[in-house]
């Protein structure tokens, strides 16, 4: 199994948007996306160029990916590969301006 390693950013993202589901949608919603996101982290440690590559003149930009998660296709998970796994970085709504806020990575 491959490693995933969630940055600081998307530890927040994540329980902002389960707050988000569970306030507009419903808890067993907000623990679906939860299980959702884990799962699709996994598949995505054990094939990490799986996401489409993000294409940026940014330096800070370089090498990130992009994926869905897993039935709950709004939302996008910003990655990095790693050696032995993954590095989420962020956890976005596709409808966020994920340009800047990937800009402002920890």
């Amino acid at each position: 199994m491959g490693v995933v390693r969630k940055r600081e950013a998307a530890r927040r993202d994540l329980v902002a948007h389960f707050v988000y589901l569970a306030e507009e949608a419903g808890l067993d919603t907000a623990d679906g996306f939860l299980k959702s996101a884990e799962s699709t982290f996994t598949d995505l440690s054990l094939q990490p160029y799986s996401g489409t590559l993000v294409v940026s003149s940014l330096p800070e930009l370089q090498g990130i990916r992009r994926w869905r998660v897993r039935d709950f296709e709004n939302w996008l998970i910003f990655y990095l590969p790693t050696q032995n796994g993954v590095s989420i970085i962020r956890v976005l709504h596709a409808t966020q301006d994920w340009w800047s806020l990937l800009s402002v990575t920890d």
